[in-house]
């Protein structure tokens, strides 16, 4: 009796001890529950849907004249006048420099003379050869003498001719030692000065003539970017979708915005096998000689994409040249997603893939998020809309 006694007792301190020490495990499990709940991130998420973006894709350019002569003495001489100065402005024919004529003026005057002697000499074997006919009809004279002086007419006039031709080789030196403008356009840097000798070989030019009622902005473009330049722009050919493109924006490289606008003209015909890019040409007018051959800058040409994917640049992270977003999965668990972008903004990213309409997107705090990890959604502000991209 006393052992079941003891027994009861026993059991009930066991049953209350375990009772006690259940009522204090719960304000733990409890505790520990809210932790794991404060541990759930709470991030802004998006759902991604297709509109309209405006894009702007950039390119370092070279800025050339319509025509870039370098002007070259075409005879040897001391250079005795120089027209012009650097910087200067300068119409099509205008002298810009004088060479030393005294020598070509003088051989222009022999030749001239020799031509005149050579004429004359001619005209004397016409007189013969007219004076010998009556004769040789009338029997007076043997036939032989007119064909020889019919000859000697002929001759007469070759040398004539040539004569004629040395006169005007003469005349072309002579007018050579003064340099004219081939177009008009504005004076590069003249390294020469009055009294340097000039050959028609030297290695120098005597100064560049930029022609500067256009200028062109030539650049180049990945191969990548010539197939996305294709798909951007309409039109069955090439050159449609050249028309195709909106006027270009030339931005110098101080930062100033040209205030002409400019269009794309042309693009090569192959890739450089050294870069593996090709080349572009806009033109764009250039009435106050503003632009100037050898400046830089860049151009921008705009583009449009209808129905795609724009999510914020904040909402992505890039590793190993790759562009990723998190993705919100079921259950609240997120999964990183490499996306494609196309064009972009300063605010923006334009995705062509890797996204789909209703999708949604982590936009903030994604840094330290790995995949499976779950997290509290909450609403974010769509992104920003803005009119250009780059």
């Amino acid at each position: 009796m006393n052992t079941i006694l003891a027994l009861r007792s026993r059991f009930s301190r066991l049953s209350v001890g375990v009772l006690l020490g259940s009522f204090l495990l719960l304000p733990g499990c409890g505790k520990k529950q809210d932790e794991q709940k404060q541990m759930t991130p709470a991030l802004p998420v998006m759902k991604v849907e297709p509109s309209s973006a405006s894009v702007t894709t950039a390119y370092s350019v070279r800025l050339e004249g319509l025509a870039d002569a370098e002007i070259r003495p075409q005879v040897d001489g001391m250079l005795q006048a120089i027209l012009v100065k650097e910087g200067d402005i300068v119409k099509k024919g205008q002298p810009l420099f004088r060479i030393d004529d005294s020598m070509y003026r003088e051989e222009y005057n022999t030749a001239l003379a020799a031509q005149r002697a050579a004429e004359a000499q001619a005209a004397v074997a016409k007189v013969n050869v007219e004076k010998l006919k009556p004769l040789v009809e009338n029997k007076v004279v043997a036939p032989v003498q007119l064909t020889t002086a019919k000859a000697q007419e002929a001759a007469a006039r070759a040398q004539a001719a040539q004569a004629a031709a040395v006169a005007r080789s003469a005349a072309i030196n002579l007018g050579y030692t003064v340099i004219k403008a081939p177009v008009a356009g504005y004076i590069g840097r003249i390294p020469y000065r009055q009294g340097n000798l000039l050959t028609k070989n030297q290695a120098a030019a005597l100064t560049t003539l930029s022609d500067v009622g256009r200028m062109y902005a030539v650049f180049s473009i990945s191969e990548a970017g010539f197939a996305n330049f294709k798909k951007l722009y309409p039109g069955a050919t090439l050159q449609q979708k050249i028309e195709a493109v909106p006027p270009v924006k030339l931005t110098l490289s101080d930062g100033t915005v040209y205030n002409h606008g400019g269009k794309l003209e042309s693009i090569s015909g192959d890739f450089d096998a050294t870069t593996g890019s090709i080349g572009l040409r806009a033109s764009f007018p250039n009435p106050e000689g503003f632009l100037r051959s050898g400046n830089s800058g860049t151009v921008s040409l705009f583009s449009k994409y209808d129905k795609v994917i724009v999510v914020p640049q904040a909402a992505t992270v890039e590793l190993q040249d790759k562009v990723m977003v998190t993705l919100l999965t079921a259950g609240d668990k997120v999964m990183k997603q490499v996306i494609t972008v196309a064009g972009r903004s300063e605010e923006n990213y334009i995705v062509s893939d890797g996204l789909k309409p209703g999708d949604v997107i982590v936009t903030a705090g994604i840094e330290k998020l790995q995949d499976g990890m779950v997290i509290k959604p909450m609403p974010a502000a769509p992104p920003i809309q803005t009119p250009n991209a780059r």
